[in-house]
C-alpha cells in the first residue's frame, strides 16, 4: 500500500484512513519501531481496556474474595507505628 507524506505545519506526517484506524483499533497513540530499513507502526493496546466491566462479572459471581486474609494472626502491628 502506498501512503503520502503531508505538510503538518513545519513536520509532515502521514494520514491513515479511516478503515486503517479502525480495522487495527489504532485511536490516539502508536507504538513507532524502526528496525533496519523499515518502519513499523503498531497500535498501543489498552491493557486495563474493560476491565470495570470484568470486575462488575466477578463480583456478581463471587469471584472477588480474597484468596487470603489481610492480617496474619502472628503478624505484630506495632512495629509500624
Amino acid at each position: 500500500m502506498e501512503a503520502a507524506i503531508i505538510k503538518i505545519g513545519n513536520s509532515k506526517g502521514l494520514r491513515l484512513s479511516k478503515t486503517i484506524l479502525e480495522k487495527y483499533d489504532i485511536q490516539d497513540k502508536i507504538e513507532l519501531i524502526l528496525e533496519e530499513d523499515q518502519i513499523i507502526l503498531k497500535p498501543i493496546s489498552q491493557p486495563r481496556k474493560n476491565w470495570e466491566k470484568e470486575f462488575k462479572k466477578m463480583n456478581e459471581r463471587g469471584d472477588d474474595q480474597l484468596m487470603m486474609n489481610d492480617v496474619f494472626e502472628d503478624e505484630n502491628l506495632e512495629e509500624w507505628n
